[in-house]
């Protein structure tokens, strides 16, 4: 496939002269590893292939936008992340990031457990046939209706996030009849270097108890009263797209102060600490995630020095990463239509998609990578700006990137990283219908979630 160059914007050389931005570092036809899922590379005319298949066939099946989710990648971060913690602690899926029935499928048979937070992801868990006992319940305000289905569906653990629902949770299961093992959220006062919103440790917000000022300490006395619970652990959760371990290791360090100071007041050592999930993903070159068995080791580490400081045997150790399993597995493919050149400024790329299929960018100020993937160029870089075709200024799905000059309406452009939270935050916003998600592996491509129809959106619409 060619296409002809044409007046699209500013070329690379006028970029330059504005002294804001610098020249591309890499070649705009080659992919960096980081970003990309396992099995994407390029085909001998330089188009995009995943598991074996090129995109432009991808796209002529089933269309744009939509999530390719590369199977083989994902099944492999699942076994990376259970061999780097090994039997002696528990790796549970954060649902939170995607989840459907194909997903807790893989995820049952590569040994995961699963970290659900409302009832229709537990009925999704359930319904794929997740053991009840591999699934662990988060939520800030679960309903009566949610928490009476997961004590009788016999969930492995309910994580407590109020004074309230320690009383609500305990009440239901012995009125089913249950002891309900439990975990305490606590917020542990740790300012994770994230974006506020995804912040999720520090007192002043809406997750868990604090342990300022002692709450932490009185929910503990309060769940080892009640003959419904039987509290196992604590949890704790201290953000997301992290880095830095230096958090991780403050977070470790209060809640096992917490559990000395358990044992010390009812002689009692808990059995499990949760650490959260949180750790962050490459989304574009500059990010430098860790690999699982870098995590694992300095966690077990952590926790094990401060138990030894504290006297306490170490607990069984809990971590929930969602992000960092399907975030890399995924990108997003979508059709150019119209560009639009700002003389001195930047060049708007208006795809096929937008806010609707990935509100992270106007949410959070997320970046992200975007790469011409239905062919190669040689054409110099221009610098772009990809948004979406939403009545909104802020629909942006890349702030700023490079692209070739000769991008034309037609080409297939990607985002990649696209796996984690933009499918499950996805929305109908000006009636725009959700894409969907085709998962890739072997030279074979199914659709596990089918993109919606108009006729989807009016069955809701009762008139």
């Amino acid at each position: 496939m060619s296409r002809s160059a044409h007046p699209a914007g500013p070329r690379h050389a006028d970029v330059m002269s504005e002294g804001h931005y610098t020249a591309p570092a890499e070649d705009l036809n080659v992919l960096d590893e980081k970003v990309w899922a396992r099995t994407v590379t390029r085909d001998e005319h330089g188009a995009l292939t995943v598991g074996g298949i090129e995109v432009a066939r991808l796209a002529e099946e089933f269309g744009t936008p939509a999530y390719f989710l590369d199977e083989s990648d994902f099944r492999a971060r699942c076994r990376a992340w259970s061999d780097a913690f090994g039997p002696g602690a528990d790796v549970f899926y954060a649902g939170k990031a995607f989840l459907s029935r194909a997903v807790v499928r893989w995820l049952r048979e590569e040994g995961l457990n699963l970290d659900v937070c409302s009832g229709g992801e537990l009925t999704c868990a359930l319904d794929a046939g997740m053991p009840a006992e591999r699934i662990a319940f988060h939520g800030n305000n679960k309903t009566v209706d949610e928490i009476e289905r997961a004590v009788s569906a016999g969930v492995g653990r309910i994580v407590l996030d109020s004074f309230q629902e320690i009383v609500r949770v305990a009440h239901i299961a012995q009125r089913l009849g249950r002891r309900q093992p439990v975990q305490i959220r606590v917020t542990v006062g740790v300012e994770a270097h994230t974006h506020e919103f995804i912040a999720t440790a520090h007192e002043d917000q809406k997750f868990g108890i604090a342990l300022a000022d002692g709450q932490a300490a009185e929910a503990v006395r309060r769940a080892l009263t009640l003959d419904g619970l039987e509290l196992i652990g604590i949890h704790s959760h201290i953000g997301s797209q992290i880095f830095d371990m230096a958090g991780f290791e403050v977070s470790a360090r209060r809640v096992v102060q917490l559990l000395a100071e358990v044992r010390d007041e009812h002689g009692v050592e808990l059995p499990e600490i949760d650490l959260g999930g949180g750790l962050g993903i490459a989304y574009t070159s500059e990010d430098d995630p860790r690999e699982p068995h870098e995590i694992a080791k300095a966690l077990g580490d952590i926790v094990t020095r401060e138990c030894e400081a504290a006297g306490l045997s170490t607990p069984r150790i809990s971590v929930e990463p969602g992000r960092a399993i399907v975030g890399p597995t995924a990108f997003t493919l979508y059709e150019v239509g119209t560009i639009k050149p700002l003389e001195g400024l930047r060049t708007y790329v208006s795809v096929d998609g937008g806010m609707s299929d990935n509100i992270r960018t106007a949410l959070y100020d997320a970046e992200y990578s975007v790469a011409l993937v239905s062919r190669t160029s040689d054409a110099e870089p221009m610098l772009v700006r990809v948004v979406g075709k939403h009545c909104e200024s802020g629909d942006i799905v890349v702030k700023d990137a490079f692209l070739p000059s000769d991008l034309a309406p037609g080409d297939l452009i990607a985002v990649p990283a696209t796996g984690a939270y933009c499918r499950s935050m996805a929305s109908n916003y000006n009636h725009a219908l959700r894409p969907p998600v085709v998962a890739v592996r072997d030279g074979q491509a199914r659709v596990i979630v089918r993109r919606e129809t108009e006729e989807d959106l009016l069955r809701l619409d009762v008139g």
